[in-house]
């Protein structure tokens, strides 16, 4: 059996290329982001899409709205699969006040 040729990867999964021609980006941050089950394997198959998503601060929390990920067709029926559901952005709390 032939071997796999490993892939050369940072570990970005998605990235927004239309923020950064629509906009000015002064500064950019590393950040984590509360997943369900299915998103993480959606995320993994790279079925996501950011196009028009945007970062919410509400009560000294960031949250990513607008961003679409695609359940598998695999995804349990048991949980009821929301794509555009509100998620949290784990940040630092100096990170979160630079913003």
């Amino acid at each position: 059996m032939a071997k796999k040729k490993p892939t050369v990867s940072d570990g970005t999964i998605a990235l927004n290329k239309k923020a950064k021609h629509d906009y000015f980006l002064e500064e950019s941050f590393e950040a984590g982001v509360v997943l369900e089950g299915w998103e993480v394997k959606s995320l993994r198959m790279k079925k996501v899409q950011l196009v028009d998503s945007y970062v919410l601060l509400k009560d000294g929390e960031a949250f990513l709205l607008g961003c679409q990920v695609t359940p598998l067709d695999t995804t349990s029926t048991h949980v009821i699969a929301d794509p555009t559901r509100l998620k949290k952005i784990l940040l630092h709390s100096k990170q979160l006040a630079k913003l």
